[in-house]
C-alpha cells in the first residue's frame, strides 16, 4: 500500500499540519504588514546546532546543545548559545529538564541589541516540560519553558565589560509537528517534514519595551540516518522586539535565513 493509499483508505486527517502552516504564514504577513509603523531592520541569518542526550538509564539523561549563530549567513558573529540540563523522563510522552545555559550576543545589524554597541554575556537558567504525543501520522511535542536570564550590562559606554548583572524572566512555547514522506512513522533511512512556531514573553520588574520578546518559525526537511542519529535543515524566521525605543519608535528585527540541525543519542543504560 503506497502513501495515497493510506491517506484514501484511513482518512488520515493532516488539518492540524495544515492550519499551522496557515498560521504561520498569516503571522509573517501580519508583521510586515505593520512594519512601516516601526523601525525595522533585516538580517540574513545562519544557525548551525548541535543536539545531543546521553541517556545515564530509563528515566534520567543529560541534554548538550551548542548553537552557532551568525549574521550574513555565515560570515559574522550573531550568538554563541551553549545548554546543559538534567533530563527526567515521567514517561515516554513527558519529559522534564533543569539546566544552565551560557550565551554571548554580538553586535550585528544596524541596530546592536543594546545601547553600546557591545558584545554581553548572560546566564541563564531554565526548567522545562515537554509534551509528545501522536495524531495518526503526525507526531506532535510541546515545549514550555521558563528562563531566569542574568543579563551583562555596560553602566558607560568607556567600560570594556560589564559591570553588571540584571534579573529578567522569560516564558517560552513552542509546538513542533512532524511527518514522514514515505511509511507512517518516522525510522531509519528516512526523510520527513518537520515545522514549529516558539514565542517568548518577558514579564518581570525588569522587562522594558519587549514583553512580546520574539518569535521563531522553522519549516525543516530530517533525514534519519539511524534511531540515534538525525539531521535537518531548513527555513527560520526570527521577528524580535528590541528593549528599547529607537528614533521614538518601537524597534524590531525581522531575521531570515538557514538552520542546520545534527540531533545525537547516546545511550548508556545496562539492558
Amino acid at each position: 500500500m503506497n502513501f495515497l493509499e493510506f491517506y484514501i483508505k484511513n482518512n488520515v486527517k493532516y488539518r492540524q499540519v495544515i492550519q499551522l502552516s496557515l498560521i504561520l504564514i498569516f503571522y509573517v504577513l501580519t508583521l510586515n504588514s505593520y512594519s512601516q509603523h516601526r523601525v525595522s531592520t533585516y538580517n540574513q541569518i545562519g544557525w548551525y546546532n548541535y543536539f545531543g542526550t546521553f541517556n545515564l538509564c530509563k528515566k534520567l539523561g543529560i541534554h548538550t546543545e551548542y548553537q552557532w549563530r551568525r549574521n550574513n549567513i555565515v560570515t559574522d558573529w550573531q550568538q554563541s548559545l551553549l545548554r546543559v540540563g538534567i533530563n527526567y523522563n515521567l514517561n515516554p510522552r513527558v519529559l522534564f529538564r533543569v539546566g544552565y545555559g551560557w550565551i554571548e550576543t554580538f553586535p550585528y545589524g544596524q541596530y546592536s541589541i543594546n545601547n553600546f554597541g557591545k558584545d554581553f554575556t548572560e546566564h541563564r537558567i531554565f526548567q522545562v516540560i515537554q509534551l509528545s504525543h501522536n495524531e495518526q501520522m503526525v507526531s506532535f511535542l510541546h515545549r514550555f519553558m521558563v528562563e531566569q536570564r542574568f543579563l551583562g550590562k555596560y553602566t558607560s559606554p568607556d567600560l570594556t565589560q560589564e559591570d553588571e548583572f540584571s534579573l529578567l524572566h522569560r516564558m517560552r512555547y513552542m509546538i513542533r509537528t512532524q511527518l514522514p514522506l514515505k511509511k507512517y512513522s518516522i525510522t531509519d533511512k528516512m526523510l520527513y517534514l518537520a515545522a514549529y512556531d516558539e514565542v517568548f514573553i518577558g514579564f518581570g520588574k525588569n522587562v522594558a519595551m519587549n514583553v512580546f520578546d520574539q518569535n521563531r518559525i522553522g519549516v525543516l526537511l530530517g533525514y534519519t540516518l539511524s534511531k540515534n542519529i538525525k539531521v535537518e535543515a531548513g527555513y527560520l524566521n526570527q521577528t524580535l522586539q528590541y528593549s528599547r525605543q529607537i528614533n521614538g519608535k518601537s524597534a524590531f528585527q525581522y531575521n531570515n535565513g538557514v538552520i542546520l540541525n545534527a540531533n545525537f543519542i547516546f545511550d548508556f543504560c545496562k539492558n
